[in-house]
């Protein structure tokens, strides 16, 4: 398959901010770059940040686009797909713009575990050097090495193409492709799921209807609007009727409360390896109704966990409470 000719535009960049490199002596001169060389840009950074780049470009600051990162930074499946959609329609207009984006690795997430949220962010970091690629905007990610573990930032300039440097964007010497980063992913075991969550077994899809019903009573006891509640029970059962079509029956799903979070599991008997990207790639419009279940939790779910082994292969769904009552525009 040929390459669009508008990837060869696109690179994706890690800004790793540290004590002696700061928004004032990496990011602001990077900005600087940019609009000397007319380049529209495209903002959507932490409140910290977006103070301090305005206060150091002063009126030049004047040029710069702003979003909203509220609206960008919502459950990771939807942030990315809205990301996506914002640069295809740039595309379709005719213009590049170069994106500036700092993750947001907390904001609203409650009890999903710093880990499994980040690695989800990594592996979403990962699949847009495919996905954003068509459209030829660069994007440049700024991530603070004081605010995240040392491992993390070493898996940071593993799915980023290129570091930002005081000479510019230099090849990143420890970058890995999409599929050769994803792989493996489905081996690692998940945490153990508490004794206290409900648990029902389903042997066909007649049966979905009386897991929709079990959720909805179970979901009912956290505040989650109506909208929020709906789309677990959406991402639920697709990831339930995913099992019974993809995988084998009996499928047994378990769900429960962990603080503000509501968790979700599906586990089927078949124990099929699930592909690198599955689920993470928008679906062909040809690909008909099928194919679309892990795709539709992710949009759904904050984040969202897989583990095969023989003999089951696990879905497991994180609905945080804030994140999930947010309204998707």
């Amino acid at each position: 398959m040929s390459r669009p000719a508008d990837a060869d535009r696109f690179r994706h960049t890690a800004l790793v901010l540290d004590g002696a490199r700061t928004v004032d002596t990496a990011l602001v001169p990077h900005l600087r770059r940019l609009l000397r060389a007319g380049e529209p840009v495209f903002m959507v950074v932490g409140d910290h940040t977006a103070t301090a780049v305005r206060r150091s470009l002063g009126a030049a600051g004047g040029a710069l686009e702003w979003g909203d990162s509220t609206g960008f930074y919502q459950r990771l499946g939807f942030a990315y797909e809205g990301f996506r959609r914002h640069l295809a329609a740039e595309h379709a207009n005719g213009r590049h713009v170069h994106v500036i984006a700092e993750p947001d690795l907390t904001g609203g997430a409650g009890d999903t575990t710093s880990t499994s949220r980040a690695a989800e962010y990594l592996a979403y970091e990962s699949i847009c050097n495919d996905t954003y690629a068509p459209y030829g905007s660069p994007v440049t990610c700024v991530w603070d090495s004081r605010r995240h573990p040392p491992d993390l930032i070493d898996e940071v300039r593993e799915v980023h193409g290129h570091e930002l440097t005081e000479d510019g964007p230099v090849p990143s010497r420890t970058y890995r492709p999409p599929g050769e980063y994803l792989a493996g992913r489905d081996e690692v075991s998940l945490d153990d799921v508490p004794g206290n969550a409900q648990d029902l077994r389903l042997g066909d899809a007649a049966e979905l209807g009386r897991l929709r019903a079990a959720l909805r009573s179970s979901i009912s006891r956290a505040p989650f609007t109506g909208e929020a509640a709906d789309d677990i029970v959406v991402a639920a059962t697709e990831a339930a009727s995913n099992g019974l079509v993809h995988g084998a029956a009996p499928v047994r799903v378990r769900f429960w409360h962990h603080g503000d979070t509501f968790v979700v599991q599906a586990d089927d008997a078949g124990g099929y390896p699930l592909p690198p990207d599955a689920g993470y790639r928008p679906p062909e419009p040809a690909a008909g109704p099928g194919g679309r279940g892990l795709w539709l939790a992710r949009q759904l779910a904050d984040t969202v966990s897989t583990h095969a082994r023989p003999g089951c292969t696990s879905v497991r769904m994180h609905f945080p409470l804030e994140i999930t009552n947010r309204n998707p525009a």
